[in-house]
C-alpha cells in the first residue's frame, strides 16, 4: 500500500525529468496549453487542474496538514463547528462536500487544495506576491481525468454513468455522505478533485476546483511522486515575474476580478503601487491608472 507522506524521495527522484523552466512569457503560454487538443472532440480542451505559487520549494501542504496533531479529530471539530456558526443558508444543500467547499474559501484550514481550470489564474498566483519577487515561482500542472482512474470503483463508477471527468459535491455524496466513509475506500490512497457549486463569486472568478485526499495526513505532492505520469511543474524564474505580472495586470487577471469586494481591490492597488525595485530591478511602479 502506497502511503503519501512515506513517499517524498521518489517525488525528488521524479522532479527534473517531470521541470521544465519558463524561459519567456510565449514560452510559458506554450508550456501550460502544451496537449490540450483533443482528437475526440477537435477542440482545445485540457483536463489539466493548474495551481500556481510564489516560491517553487512550497510543498502541496493543506490547510489541514499545518496544523500537525490529531488530524482526524481536529478535522471533524473544525467542520462542526462552521457548520454550527455559519448562516444557514451559506450552502446550497446541507452536503459536508459543500460545506468544505465554503470553509476552504473562507480560510477554514480543511484537507482540501485550491486549484483551477485557468492557466492565467495560477500565472497570477504565481506572481502576485512581490515579496517573493526574487524567488522561482511554480505552476503545477495535475491532469485530474488520468488520476481518477485511479479513484476507488463507486466513484469511477459515478463519473461513468454521469459522463463526467470531475466529481460534483452531489455526484460525491450519491456514493459517501461522510468524510469517514470516504477515507474507508482507502486503500491505497487516492485524491479525487471536485469541481465545486458556485458558492460565491470568487470561485466563479478564479474557475475555481478543489483536491481532496482521502489521507487527511497526506500531501499531493507525496502522493504524486508515485506517478510522476500525472503531473508536471513549470518553473517560473525571478527574471520573469515582472513581465508577467505586468501583462496579466493588463489583462485584468488582477486580486480585483479574483477576490470581488473592497478587500480584493485594496490587495490590488496596494501591489500595483508598491516599489518592485527591491525585489527583482523592476520598475518602480505601473502605469497610473488615472
Amino acid at each position: 500500500m502506497i502511503r503519501v507522506r512515506d513517499n517524498r524521495w521518489l517525488f525528488f527522484m521524479h522532479r527534473e525529468a517531470n521541470e521544465i523552466t519558463a524561459t519567456s512569457w510565449s514560452h510559458l503560454n506554450d508550456c501550460l496549453y502544451e496537449g490540450s487538443w483533443d482528437d475526440n472532440l477537435g477542440r482545445f480542451r485540457s483536463s489539466i487542474a493548474f495551481r500556481g505559487l510564489s516560491d517553487a520549494s512550497y510543498e502541496l501542504k493543506t490547510g489541514l496538514c499545518r496544523l500537525g496533531g490529531d488530524l482526524q479529530r481536529l478535522e471533524r471539530h473544525l467542520i462542526r463547528n462552521f457548520r454550527k456558526y455559519a448562516h444557514a443558508d451559506a450552502v446550497p444543500a446541507d452536503s459536508v462536500w459543500n460545506w468544505l467547499a465554503r470553509a476552504q474559501h473562507h480560510g477554514l484550514p480543511t484537507r482540501l487544495l485550491d486549484w483551477t481550470f485557468s492557466p492565467y489564474v495560477a500565472m497570477h498566483f504565481a506572481t502576485a506576491n512581490i515579496e517573493r519577487f526574487n524567488m522561482p515561482g511554480v505552476i503545477w500542472c495535475v491532469d485530474y481525468f488520468k488520476a481518477h482512474r485511479l479513484l476507488p470503483l463507486g466513484l469511477k463508477e459515478a463519473l461513468d454513468k454521469e459522463g463526467a471527468n470531475l466529481l460534483t459535491a452531489e455526484l460525491l455524496s450519491q456514493v459517501v455522505a461522510t468524510l469517514s466513509e470516504f477515507d474507508a475506500l482507502a486503500p491505497p490512497d487516492f485524491v479525487v478533485f471536485l469541481e465545486p457549486a458556485s458558492l460565491d463569486q470568487r470561485i466563479v472568478n478564479q474557475y475555481a476546483l478543489f483536491s481532496l485526499m482521502s489521507n487527511p495526513m497526506g500531501t499531493l505532492d507525496g502522493w504524486l511522486a508515485a506517478y510522476p505520469g500525472l503531473f508536471r511543474r513549470i518553473i517560473v524564474p525571478p527574471a520573469l515575474k515582472p513581465e508577467i505580472r505586468d501583462k496579466l495586470d493588463q489583462a485584468n487577471m488582477t486580486e480585483r476580478v479574483l477576490f470581488p469586494g473592497l478587500d480584493g481591490l485594496s490587495r490590488w492597488l496596494a501591489r500595483h503601487y508598491s516599489l518592485r525595485a527591491k525585489f527583482a530591478g523592476a520598475p518602480t511602479a505601473g502605469p497610473a491608472l488615472d
